[in-house]
């Protein structure tokens, strides 16, 4: 059976992992608007060509222009048994876009699956986290250090902290999540689509706790 879902979460809440995870587990593609707008400008599809004239321009990519590459993705033989919208849609004028698109297309959403982290454990886990200048291998301050610090374990190079991963870019990017796409919580919500977990612990227990959540909601 068919199971079309998006996943919804601030920053470092997990999305990417949980989504790669229930990707494997139910044999379903993970899509994920990055990858797609990257594909299709390496492709030079026409939405390819104009999404890159956004982008060398440092503009956003306007939401029919992302929707269409959503289209063009959903389309795909990969995604006839179901898919997983990670970072789609981000604020309730895509979502509308996106429902009406599937609505056109005859194949509805069947969940929204919101996971929960406080700020604060968000904050740590985002600026913690460290990669070699050499090799990009990952570590955390904290969950994953090496054996020296500041020095990688497998290739002897430099740990970095990304400017992403500053506190005060972390707190910034967190705001802008609250004001945008907190929002669709309540939309989905009256939907009656919205699925809400806590996403603090291990990967795997989340992992359960996500697999249980839409098998009993089906």
């Amino acid at each position: 059976m068919a199971m079309r879902l998006i996943l919804l979460g601030p920053p470092g809440a997990g999305k990417g992992t949980q989504a790669k995870l229930l990707s494997a587990r139910r044999g379903i593609p993970q899509i994920s608007t990055g990858d797609i707008l990257r594909q299709a400008v390496a492709d030079g599809t026409p939405l390819g060509k104009e999404a890159k004239g956004y982008m060398d321009r440092g503009a956003l990519v306007p939401d029919e222009v992302v929707i269409g590459l959503i289209r063009e993705r959903l389309g795909q033989p990969d995604s006839a048994k179901g898919y997983i919208l990670d970072g789609f849609p981000r604020t309730v004028v895509q979502a509308q876009a996106l429902d009406a698109m599937l609505r056109a297309m005859g194949t509805p959403l069947h969940h929204v699956v919101a996971v929960h982290v406080e700020e604060e454990a968000l904050v740590e886990r985002i600026s913690g986290r460290r990669t070699c200048g050499q090799c990009q291998r990952p570590y955390h301050v904290r969950f994953h250090f090496p054996k020296t610090e500041g020095v990688c374990d497998a290739c002897g190079g430099a740990l970095l902290q990304r400017d992403d991963d500053r506190e005060e870019t972390v707190r910034r990017r967190l705001s802008v999540y609250r004001q945008q796409t907190e929002p669709l919580l309540a939309y989905y919500k009256g939907a009656g689509l919205l699925k809400e977990m806590a996403g603090e612990g291990k990967i795997e227990e989340i992992a359960a706790q996500i697999d249980r959540v839409i098998s009993n909601a089906r």
